[in-house]
């Protein structure tokens, strides 16, 4: 695994994506997105009725459990960004840019080209990373507690579908390719 800092002699661009300017493949990925959030959220209510993340019977515990769900989206939006910058650290990435265009939030850099297996990690290094915590922290909280990591777990799952899809897209290409990742545009660089 490898990041360069400039491009090498004799390469060349070959495509783009960017899913921000690509209105139908971003409705796709959205769709999809969504799709696996509502699977998740079904097959939770099978694993522990939703009927206790709704129970009001204690408001307090009912309006705790909704704002720590609620921050920890938030959270695990900011998490998501910084488990991609750190893949990005690892492969020997330099500086990364963070930001948020209005549909997603992003980490990228603007000076670096990374290989295609490091370029697969910093793509998949949020979903791998939070679906093993989220589920560590399923297996330990109470039964009570469970709705909160599921919700989370689902966004998880659901929002890592722009890295999913990225990743699907570079699968076939050839392993000399380079990707630079600015944060909201991924372009291929092929000999």
């Amino acid at each position: 695994m490898k990041a360069y800092q400039t491009l090498p002699e004799g390469y060349r661009e070959t495509f783009q994506i960017n899913l921000q300017k690509d209105k139908k493949t971003s409705l796709k990925v959205n769709i999809g997105g969504s799709i696996a959030m509502v699977v998740l959220l079904l097959a939770g209510h099978f694993i522990v009725s939703i009927r206790t993340f709704l129970d009001m019977e204690s408001m307090g515990a009912y309006f705790l459990r909704l704002f720590i769900l609620l921050l920890g989206y938030v959270a695990y939006i900011v998490l998501h960004e910084l488990t991609h910058a750190a893949a990005m650290k690892v492969v020997g990435g330099g500086k990364v840019v963070f930001g948020f265009t209005g549909l997603y939030a992003f980490a990228g850099s603007h000076e670096d080209y990374f290989d295609k297996s490091s370029y697969r990690v910093i793509a998949l290094a949020p979903l791998v990373v939070w679906t093993v915590i989220f589920t560590v922290l399923l297996l330990v909280t109470p039964r009570s507690w469970f709705w909160v990591f599921w919700f989370l777990q689902a966004g998880n799952v659901g929002g890592s579908c722009g890295d999913i899809y990225v990743t699907y897209r570079l699968w076939r290409e050839p392993e000399s390719i380079l990707v630079r990742d600015t944060g909201v545009d991924m372009t291929v660089f092929d000999r």
